[in-house]
């Protein structure tokens, strides 16, 4: 590798593939609009994929060793493209078992106040690192689906409210944002709506569109490095390709839509 002024490059003349952290409530799409990206294969932590047209390794990964196989297994020649683990809130409770394992206890809270979260770190850190050598050695966009649940958030400067976040504990929530390039929020387009003659009372309502956040907000957490627009509207029929089209003009063409160059 080399470090001199010579081997300067313009970042902004370059789009590597990307890191992609996908979540969402439950049965959105995530994992179709993941098999949108080029030439996908999928690995499951969770048996909930079947219906997804899309090359899959033929087993739910049900340790964390079977994982690790499946990262060293693309590093062999083949002609994917993206790399999509489903999902990051399964494969922690693999996770937590090697982690206990490795410490010789029945529980990751055996450890003591929250030491086994910590050592777990090393393993997360370890997956990214595998995903990382796949970016770099064989050319593949890595999109990592994840569950949301809402939490109470604390701010240092404000009242508590919710929001939502990743199913995972606020360890691996953390490194999985800060490894991401993207971390994108999917939900339902809701509107609220005033209830009767009441200025106060409103109920929430809408009929399925879809909405792809890009940029954190108080309700939840998103980041994006290609200034996308804060919503991608996808609609009834899920038309995930909407966000490609938004990265190809995001990034003036630097990001080719998967569609468009087939």
């Amino acid at each position: 590798m080399s470090f001199n002024l010579q081997s300067l490059v313009n970042a902004n003349n370059t789009f590597t593939p990307q890191r992609l952290v996908v979540y969402g409530v439950q049965g959105l799409g995530k994992t179709t609009f993941a098999a949108t990206f080029e030439a996908p294969i999928l690995l499951r932590t969770e048996d909930g994929a079947g219906a997804i047209e899309i090359p899959t390794f033929p087993n739910v990964a049900t340790s964390l060793a079977d994982v690790y196989q499946t990262i060293q297994t693309l590093h062999e020649e083949h002609n994917f493209k993206t790399f999509i683990l489903d999902s990051l809130d399964w494969l922690e409770p693999l996770v937590h078992q090697a982690t206990c394992q490795n410490l010789q206890v029945k529980n990751i809270e055996d450890v003591g106040y929250g030491k086994g979260y910590i050592h777990a770190d090393d393993l997360w850190r370890e997956i990214m690192a595998g995903l990382d050598s796949l970016r770099h050695t064989k050319g593949m966009t890595i999109v990592c689906i994840a569950h949301s649940e809402i939490k109470n958030h604390t701010p240092p400067d404000g009242d508590p409210f919710d929001r939502y976040q990743m199913r995972i504990h606020k360890r691996p929530f953390a490194l999985w944002q800060e490894w991401a390039d993207m971390v994108l929020f999917c939900n339902y387009k809701r509107h609220l709506v005033k209830q009767g003659n009441s200025n106060d009372k409103k109920r929430a309502e809408g009929s399925g569109e879809r909405v792809i956040y890009t940029q954190e907000r108080p309700a939840f957490l998103a980041k994006n490095r290609w200034n996308l627009p804060e919503e991608i509207f996808i609609g009834k029929d899920q038309s995930w390709f909407a966000f490609h089209d938004a990265l190809a003009k995001a990034t003036n063409g630097k990001y080719v839509n998967p569609i468009q160059s087939q």
